[in-house]
């Protein structure tokens, strides 16, 4: 019984992913590896780093200091729709808010607010994404997100380095899922995960079945002549925040490519 209750409780540090975009520096990566394998967290996606090699660099292996089980394991993919693939809930990392971007919060309210999602849904699945040293996140990555987590500064110098982002975060967001002594949940934990598994909630839509959603969705608006592709303005961003908000579930994500099918079915007619 008490293994089961273990493994309940590092369902949710196995569902953290923690996801670079376009690092420039070998050694951001390795004292990120780092960073996270102090919190407990080892999911790590590089998306189309400078490096092809960048796991296996000198400077990459010398600032992991030992935490090579998390470079190890680690994946390089070619696009952010890869990396988030298995995600239902996205924070971006962008300091300047976007015009029809994501809400932008303080870490710890909102991480307290992931966690009690997480004792009632253990296959949520979180993603903390960080863009390049150089440029930051790019827009139509933050509006991919559901939040943006401004982690408060110095006013007057709050500039972070990439790996201290990294660690800052994995901190608040471990503290959030019990922090690092409680290895078994607490009884309230334990009632509500029980009540979870009797109610018959559907299944979260994760986050690559949402931009799969949202590609049809456009070219269905655009079937029908309400999405010009010329000047589309921010429709597709407000319908992205306006589905994250949703917490579409998987059966509905049927239900509204049906609905996109069936208008571009009538529009060629």
């Amino acid at each position: 019984m008490t293994q089961i209750l273990r493994a309940k409780a590092d369902q949710a540090f196995m569902k953290t992913r923690f996801i670079l975009i376009h690092t420039s520096h070998a050694g951001n990566v390795g004292a990120t590896a780092r960073a996270m394998k102090v919190m407990g967290f080892t999911d790590l996606v590089l998306v189309a780093p400078r490096w092809d090699n960048v796991l296996r660099r000198e400077e990459t292996i010398q600032r992991a200091s030992g935490a090579l089980d998390v470079l190890a394991n680690a994946r390089i993919v070619a696009t952010l729709d890869e990396a988030i693939d298995g995600l239902h809930h996205l924070c971006a990392t962008a300091m300047t808010p976007r015009d029809f971007g994501p809400p932008t919060l303080e870490p710890r309210p909102h991480f307290a607010a992931l966690a009690a999602e997480h004792q009632h849904n253990a296959d949520f699945g979180v993603g903390f994404v960080f863009g390049s040293e150089r440029f930051g996140m790019r827009n139509e990555d933050v509006y991919r997100c559901h939040t943006c987590l401004s982690i408060p500064t110095d006013p007057k110098f709050g500039s972070l380095n990439l790996a201290a982002a990294v660690q800052v975060l994995a901190y608040d967001w471990r503290q959030a899922l019990g922090g690092l002594a409680t290895m078994l949940p607490t009884a309230a934990s334990v009632q509500a995960t029980q009540d979870a598994a009797s109610s018959s909630s559907a299944p979260l839509a994760d986050a690559q079945q949402l931009a799969g959603l949202l590609e049809h969705w456009q070219q269905s608006l655009t079937d029908i002549g309400f999405l010009d592709p010329q000047a589309p303005k921010k429709l597709m961003p407000r319908l992205n925040q306006l589905f994250n908000r949703a917490q579409v579930t998987q059966e509905e994500i049927h239900i509204l490519r049906g609905i996109a099918k069936a208008m571009s079915q009538l529009a060629n007619k």
